[in-house]
C-alpha cells in the first residue's frame, strides 16, 4: 500500500512520479500477480488507521514530507500540514505488526 501526502502549504513534490517508479518496477517483477499495489492519495492522520485496516498490507510504502522531531508531515482537513510524530506511528504499526510486515518512510 502506498501512502502519499503533499498538503498545500508545502513545496509540491512528484510523488505521482515516485509512484510510477514503483509501478513500474511492479509491471517487470517476476510474480508480480502475487503482490497487489494500492494506493491512499492526500492522507490525513485519521486516514491512517483506516487505510490499514481496510487494506490490511503487508508492505506500507509513505511517500511524502518528514519534519525531524515533529515526525511525518500529513494533511489536515484543510489540506494543509499537520504532524504526526515518531512515537505515534510507531505504535499504529505495532498495532498491525501481524499484517505489515515493512513500512518504508521515504519523506524528505
Amino acid at each position: 500500500m502506498i501512502l502519499a501526502a503533499n498538503p498545500t502549504d508545502t513545496n509540491k513534490l512528484r510523488l505521482d512520479e515516485e509512484v510510477r517508479e514503483i509501478q513500474a518496477a511492479h509491471r517487470k517483477a517476476r510474480n508480480r500477480e502475487e503482490i497487489e499495489i494500492t494506493s491512499e492519495w492526500a492522507v490525513r492522520v485519521d486516514d491512517l488507521r483506516s487505510a490499514l485496516l481496510y487494506h490490511k498490507p503487508n508492505i506500507v510504502h509513505f511517500c511524502g514530507l518528514g519534519a525531524g522531531d515533529n515526525g511525518l508531515v500529513l494533511e489536515n482537513q484543510f489540506g494543509q500540514k499537520q504532524f504526526v510524530n515518531s512515537e505515534s506511528l510507531a505504535g499504529l504499526f505495532k498495532l498491525f505488526n501481524k499484517d505489515v510486515e515493512c513500512a518504508v518512510l521515504n519523506a524528505c
